[in-house]
């Protein structure tokens, strides 16, 4: 059954989903819609056991997710939209655009991955091993030092300790079922089949995320462009949204008709 997610809608214009990633909340894009909400209606939400969200029962997958944004949708009543997630939000875009093409203005992947080399699966694979046999918290300063560059980290230690908080706060049982979701799935077999225009965006130096992933996803995607942001790793909407706003607020008005 879907979850009637908490969301926030803000602006004016074509309708554009914010979908977060693992252990995060809706609040991720605050800064993001600010620079939007002149020319897009933003709908962000907190996944399903985050944030406000309520908390299912038992395990779930990536068509649960996708289960709980058409339920969102469906409940705002916005027939057609832009659709954009980071990290695990950038596999639930795209599986919803598998599903309802139909509906999908366009694309965000931002700092997500397909085509893993087993290599690449078993390195985000180890971080869950390592998460369930050492606890969450035992392994948070290894998640933040791939999320954030040392830079900002030395700089912005408040930041970082909400960041970190963000994650103590998720339940232990979400936390890692969406953790799994990311480190399992894998849409190279699929992304051909989406023909909506994609955005991939991603830092230089995200090693989960990395460049040599994002150009073979462009590559299968129909209708692709790809921007890599030099220095940064993964939390790119934390530490540079005003790098990574005229970005997407370009390909977004492009996309628009």
């Amino acid at each position: 059954m879907p979850i009637d997610c908490a969301y926030t809608i803000e602006g004016d214009g074509s309708a554009l989903f914010l979908i977060h990633g693992i252990g995060a909340r809706r609040a991720t894009f605050a800064q993001l819609v600010e620079g939007l909400k002149d020319r897009f209606t933003c709908i962000r939400y907190d996944l399903r056991g985050h944030g406000e969200s309520p908390i299912p029962e038992g395990p779930f997958g990536l068509e649960d997710l996708v289960d709980d944004l058409e339920a969102l949708r469906s409940k705002i009543g916005i027939e057609r939209a832009h659709f954009a997630g980071h990290s695990l939000g950038g596999m639930i875009g795209p599986a919803y655009a598998r599903r309802y093409p139909g509906r999908v203005r366009s694309l965000g992947l931002w700092s997500t991955a397909a085509f893993r080399t087993p290599e690449d699966s078993a390195k985000v694979k180890a971080v869950v091993a390592a998460m369930c046999e050492k606890g969450i918290p035992q392994v948070l300063d290894t998640l933040t030092a791939r999320w954030f560059t040392d830079e900002f980290a030395a700089s912005h230690p408040d930041v970082i300790e909400k960041r970190k908080q963000q994650v103590i706060n998720t339940p232990v049982d979400i936390f890692l079922n969406v953790f799994d979701i990311y480190a399992g799935t894998e849409m190279g077999p699929w992304l051909h089949e989406i023909s909506a225009p994609c955005q991939l965006v991603t830092g230089e130096h995200d090693g989960g995320c990395n460049p040599r992933l994002n150009r073979e996803m462009a590559n299968a995607l129909a209708n692709a462009e790809l921007v890599i942001l030099d220095q940064l790793k993964h939390a790119i909407f934390i530490e540079a949204t005003g790098r990574v706003l005229p970005v997407v607020r370009n390909f977004l008005i492009e996309n628009d008709g």
